[in-house]
């Protein structure tokens, strides 16, 4: 039987056809490679993933290993310790169906067992949570059905002493890194409206915003995230600069939020003048510092904030 080792690697399908090929969605294989570094896709000229019959037989045997049970990690783990010892895998042949996962409990069962995982510091047990709904749930669905359960959770229990600020903290940046190898796994639509996302000054809490950032990535907008507390000025400078179609900033303490009440009017005066949209905790519970802001509040949930944009932005876009 042939060997993945004897396989070419003359790099020559697209991710499509790769997808096709193994049962992998492109969105996992993406992560596969930014997480794990399973494979290096050669580019093309127009900077499109090819990949070699070597990268295909790779991929089906960690799929078919991920599909017996074990995790992707193992998997990877266990393909790097044969190479090291000089062996190959015999190549699986033929296209692998793709397998569409099952979720097994209600979306409100899965976001308590992330969050007791988390609470607990037990990785693996909060990425097989993930892995398991990752391809089974819409992305809207994954973000505001578990996630957001999970982080007010978590927040509840450390509000009333169960968990230490460490966890919190610890858990916080589990699911950052989570959210951002996602983010970092789509493609970025350069022709696209270009949209930048970030948070008040002074506000450290960027989970909602990172979300949201991802959302609209997979809605298909090109969007930049610039992560937590943005000083007004040079988030007003480097706008002026980049020339976005939309500017949107999050808080969710009152201090942020009011930190921001002077960004609408000094993008205003850039040329072209970016639209300018606001969300997060700070705002859903204070109808004076909304009235304060000027721009466009984009509403309480996520759900609300994306339909708000793809209104404002571009009436009938809806990515892809």
């Amino acid at each position: 039987m042939t060997t993945i080792k004897e396989l070419s690697d003359e790099p020559k399908y697209s991710i499509k056809t790769v997808s096709a090929q193994t049962g992998i969605l492109p969105v996992t294989l993406r992560a596969w490679e930014r997480r794990h570094e399973l494979l290096s896709p050669h580019r093309s000229g127009n900077r499109y993933r090819l990949y070699s019959e070597r990268d295909v037989a790779i991929l089906r045997w960690i799929k078919n290993r991920t599909d017996a049970g074990i995790s992707i990690s193992q998997a990877v783990a266990e393909l790097r310790s044969m190479a090291r010892s000089g062996v190959s895998p015999d190549a699986i042949q033929g296209p692998v169906e793709p397998k569409v996962k099952q979720i097994t409990a209600p979306l409100e069962e899965y976001a308590l067992r992330l969050a007791q995982a988390l609470m607990k510091h037990d990785e693996v047990a909060a990425e097989q949570v993930l892995d398991d709904l990752q391809d089974a749930i819409p992305l809207r669905d994954y973000c505001t059905r578990v996630l957001v359960p999970a982080l007010v959770e978590i927040g509840e229990a450390w509000y009333n002493g169960k968990i230490r600020v460490a966890t919190e903290h610890w858990a916080s940046a589990f699911l950052r890194g989570r959210l951002l190898t996602m983010y970092q796994s789509l493609p970025l639509r350069r022709t696209a409206p270009y949209i930048l996302v970030g948070c008040a000054p002074t506000e450290q809490h960027e989970m909602g915003s990172l979300m949201f950032a991802l959302l609209l990535r997979a809605e298909g907008y090109r969007v930049e995230y610039l992560g937590p507390d943005l000083p007004i000025d040079d988030l007003v400078e480097y706008t002026g600069y980049e020339r976005p179609a939309m500017v949107i900033l999050a808080a969710t303490s009152d201090e942020a939020g009011k930190s921001a009440r002077s960004l609408a009017g000094k993008l205003a005066k850039l040329k072209p003048a970016p639209l300018f949209g606001y969300g997060g905790a700070a705002y859903n519970r204070n109808p004076t510092l909304r009235s304060q802001m000027g721009g466009t509040y984009l509403g309480p949930t996520l759900d609300e904030a994306l339909d708000a944009v793809h209104g404002l932005l571009k009436p009938g876009f809806a990515g892809r």
